[in-house]
């Protein structure tokens, strides 16, 4: 199977406006997250699909491999479904431009659940390590079946635990999915589902069209920079590795 990587990257963040182009160490928050893509050495190609000619030039630049976007977009799935869909390819890895700190390792694993050929799309989960996380609305949430298909993602906190004497497991959703090119190019096809536009969470779009997303668990602990002070912890975080 051919499998390319894919990085949505809008300039003006509704959060953080500019937070891809911010500095971290030595490179932008963009070209970490492109130049790991490349180095996990897992696909055929990595690509920065754009609408900004700011980040355009800042990969290309930079050696790497960009596309600007033709048409306004609602979501980073949208962006890279126009960027895919003359491409001939079998699997689509996006990569959120936000996620600097890539694993090879749960990269790999996301790409190996498409052995299974009932999968459509796939994406990862880890459980919080820091419990104060879970009722923050910038950190979403997933709960799944006991086969780790997804049941539904939220910005509130699910599960509710209200009998405290069973325990109860948190889950992260780390925003990088896998999709065949399909299941992608569908989700194009549809229109918004009101828990997405409620939410402002894509992939609920899936969900609400029948389509459950296979959530493969790792234990990597990156930094997903949504706020300015993300963007603190990212560079300490970038300290203790480097």
């Amino acid at each position: 199977m051919k499998k390319i990587a894919l990085i949505p990257a809008r300039y003006a963040a509704t959060r953080f406006p500019f937070k891809l182009m911010q500095p971290l160490g030595n490179k932008t928050v963009i070209r970490h997250t492109y130049d790991n893509t490349v180095a996990t050495g897992l696909f055929d190609e990595v690509i920065v699909v754009t609408d900004s000619e700011i980040i355009f030039n800042e990969i290309i630049s930079n050696g790497g491999s960009a596309v600007m976007s033709l048409k306004e977009h609602e979501s980073g799935s949208d962006r890279i479904a126009e960027a895919v869909e003359n491409m001939d390819v079998d699997i689509i890895l996006n990569v959120q431009g936000d996620e600097p700190f890539i694993d090879k390792d749960s990269l790999d694993k996301l790409l190996r659940a498409f052995d299974d050929n009932a999968v459509m799309v796939a994406s990862l989960m880890k459980v919080f390590s820091d419990s104060s996380l879970i009722s923050n609305p910038n950190y979403v949430k997933v709960v799944v079946d006991k086969n780790h298909n997804s049941l539904l993602f939220s910005r509130s906190v699910i599960p509710y635990h209200r009998d405290t004497s069973i325990d109860a497991t948190y889950y992260e959703h780390i925003g990088v999915y896998a999709f065949r090119k399909k299941a992608l190019l569908d989700f194009t096809k549809w229109a918004p589902t009101p828990l997405e536009l409620a939410e402002k969470i894509e992939c609920l779009r899936y969900l609400e069209n029948g389509v459950s997303l296979k959530m493969i668990e790792t234990t990597h602990q990156g930094v997903k920079i949504d706020v300015p002070e993300d963007l603190v912890k990212a560079d300490a975080y970038l300290k203790s590795i480097s």
